[in-house]
């Protein structure tokens, strides 16, 4: 009897450790996912600087910033520090789409209107990215933390993953000085 115990106890600890590793898998997975969407959104910057510093002269401070900004974000380790350059990135994007407004020639722009569209097509899916990144963060960390699983996950080294939060700089409204 005690045998058979022994095995149904082993049995769910594999069972128990295997969900963990599918589920860890899936995180890595739809980060991956964000990642290759926030990479489309930086590589479009270069794009964005050279169109908008064709007109405006004024905007060279948030230019270079966003410039800086994409060197970060290539540079990031972390969730956490993607996810900070991300926020300041969208935040600097919608200083400059408020910005351009102020320049007819530059909102006439086919070249400015592609990359308008292009940078609306991949903000969407940043957000559908995050969502189901989110969803999957919170299976994950749901499932390493209700007993008695958590002591499985505690005794294999399991540890909950990051949300993919919006920062503070994209809680804050831009300032737009004309």
């Amino acid at each position: 009897m005690w045998l058979a115990v022994g095995a149904i106890v082993l049995l769910w600890i594999v069972i128990t450790y295997n969900r963990f590793i599918i589920l860890r898998n899936r995180v890595r997975n739809n980060w991956s996912q964000v990642d290759v969407v926030l990479k489309n959104r930086f590589d479009l910057i270069p794009n964005l600087v050279e169109t908008v510093s064709g007109y405006s002269a004024h905007e060279r401070e948030t230019l270079s910033q966003m410039t800086e900004l994409r060197t970060r974000y290539a540079s990031a380790g972390s969730v956490n520090e993607k996810a900070e350059a991300s926020s300041e990135m969208s935040l600097l994007l919608s200083r400059l789409m408020v910005v351009a407004e102020s320049y007819p020639d530059l909102k006439a722009s086919e070249n400015f209107l592609y990359l308008k569209q292009q940078l609306a097509e991949i903000e969407d899916k940043i957000r559908y990215a995050r969502q189901f990144y989110n969803d999957t963060v919170e299976a994950f960390n749901t499932a390493i933390a209700v007993f008695p699983s958590n002591l499985i996950a505690s005794l294999f080294g399991f540890s909950e993953q990051p949300f993919f939060q919006i920062g503070e700089a994209e809680k804050i409204n831009p300032q737009v000085r004309f």
